[in-house]
């Protein structure tokens, strides 16, 4: 049997995907799709160059456009059948309450910023690496690092209600 070296990273995609999106089904579906985009933007990849990384990039390049679409579509009032999405409505996993609240609290990080610490703490990539992943430069990453760990301290250590409720305009003003 021939050996894939894209196989080897479909664990740690998966592992990211389901951090970033907070949902297993969503993580399964982007997993699908960066590797299908990868399979067929082969050619683009550099032999040598690090497959990881550019798995990330397309990952990454992938749910950033899918959250933009999500936007415009809840822009222009675009409205879900509830029965359309019905398998997509389950109740968490059983696990702790820490582990809920620390999800729920990645959640409630900008994209940007989640994207980020996840890169760094969860998947343990360089600064570099995460810079060439999400295309800002290394100075940016380590801004939106710093700024995700102190919010995700922030979410995790004090009570949210009021915050939580509030619009996202007044909570950008903080």
């Amino acid at each position: 049997m021939t050996h894939f070296p894209l196989t080897d990273h479909i664990p740690s995609l998966r592992r990211y995907a389901r951090a970033l999106t907070g949902d297993a089904w969503t993580a399964d579906d982007l997993v699908q799709d960066t590797l299908e985009r990868a399979c067929s933007k082969w050619r683009l990849w550099v032999v040598g160059s690090d497959l990881r990384a550019w798995l990330f990039t397309l990952m990454h390049n992938i749910f950033v456009n899918q959250v933009r679409r999500s936007l415009r579509q809840a822009a222009a009032g675009a409205t879900v059948n509830v029965d359309e999405v019905e398998n997509e409505l389950a109740a968490p996993e059983a696990g702790t309450a820490q582990s809920l609240d620390l999800q729920r609290c990645l959640l409630r990080l900008p994209e940007d910023q989640r994207a980020v610490l996840l890169l760094v703490s969860l998947e343990d990539l360089s600064y570099e690496e995460v810079a060439r992943i999400t295309g800002v430069p290394v100075g940016t990453v380590m801004s939106r690092l710093s700024r995700a760990r102190s919010r995700l301290r922030e979410l995790m250590d004090g009570p949210a209600p009021v915050a939580a409720t509030a619009p996202a305009q007044l909570r950008r003003l903080k």
